[in-house]
């Protein structure tokens, strides 16, 4: 399928590695230009290579640093002639118990998880609605959906965010101008960051590495953990031509590991 997006642009949050890199690349071979962001400047700088080797005839622009700041949003998006896709994306915040969390803990993770999502979101929505497309997809998470206990910080903050988009999504002056606002909740995907998760696992159990990984990739539907690829093009779809009548949804991409009807 033609997704009917060549040429366009976008923005791709931590995208030099993970289910950041795999919408860049899923958005790279349909054609779209791309601003892409992480902290690392080494690993970013080689997903850029990576994906101007693959693909010769778009562009790939750079900018590397924390995407919570507001110097390095204003690089991004001076780096994106025009924002036609926002792929919103940051790395979520560490586990534990809400007892030991400050309030520093709490604003870090709104910080990261919400207000700067949103900032990007402002930046770039009216201006797509003028041009009459838009497509804005945030990387939430599961949690959203099915609460982790010991990740109080990122529920909380991602809920934040889902909240917000379930209002403004539903703005005519967006909605009505072919301005779509979605997000994607992952579940277990093999990434770097699911891989830290299961080392500690094993760490403190004492049971080998490849046998928690295997029990817990056996807990879900499917049997096995998602691929970023997989996850690109479910994101590429959302940011397409033929995407147009889906808006303010939260998409559940866990191999079916969500027990509810809803």
């Amino acid at each position: 399928m033609d997704l009917g997006i060549a040429g366009r642009w976008a923005i791709v949050c931590a995208a030099s590695q993970g289910l950041g890199f795999g919408c860049a690349a899923a958005l790279a071979r349909e054609g779209v230009n791309l601003a892409i962001n992480s902290r690392d400047p080494e690993r970013l700088e080689s997903a850029a290579q990576r994906l101007r080797r693959l693909h010769p005839g778009i562009e790939v622009h750079s900018v590397a640093g924390d995407i919570g700041t507001s110097e390095v949003r204003d690089a991004l998006l001076a780096a994106c002639p025009q924002v036609d896709i926002l792929v919103n994306n940051n790395g979520g915040p560490p586990p534990g118990d809400f007892r030991d969390w400050q309030r520093d803990d709490w604003v870090g993770a709104v910080e990261a998880n919400m207000i700067t999502p949103i900032e990007l979101i402002k930046a770039c929505v009216d201006g797509m609605a003028a041009r009459g497309f838009g497509r804005v997809v945030n990387i939430t998470s599961s949690a959203v959906k099915a609460p982790i206990d010991i990740l109080g910080l990122s529920n909380g903050a991602r809920c934040g965010l889902t909240g917000f988009v379930a209002g403004l999504a539903r703005q005519p002056q967006l909605a009505g101008n072919n301005v779509t606002i979605n997000n994607l909740l992952p579940g277990a995907f093999d990434t770097q960051r699911l891989a830290g998760t299961l080392d500690k696992v094993a760490a403190a159990s004492g049971e080998p590495l490849a046998a928690v990984r295997e029990k817990r990739a056996q807990a879900i539907p499917a049997q096995r953990f998602g691929s970023a690829d997989e996850f690109g093009s479910y994101c590429a779809f959302l940011c397409s031509a033929q995407a147009s009548y889906i808006t303010g949804q939260n998409l559940l991409i866990d191999g079916g590991n969500y027990p509810g009807t809803f």
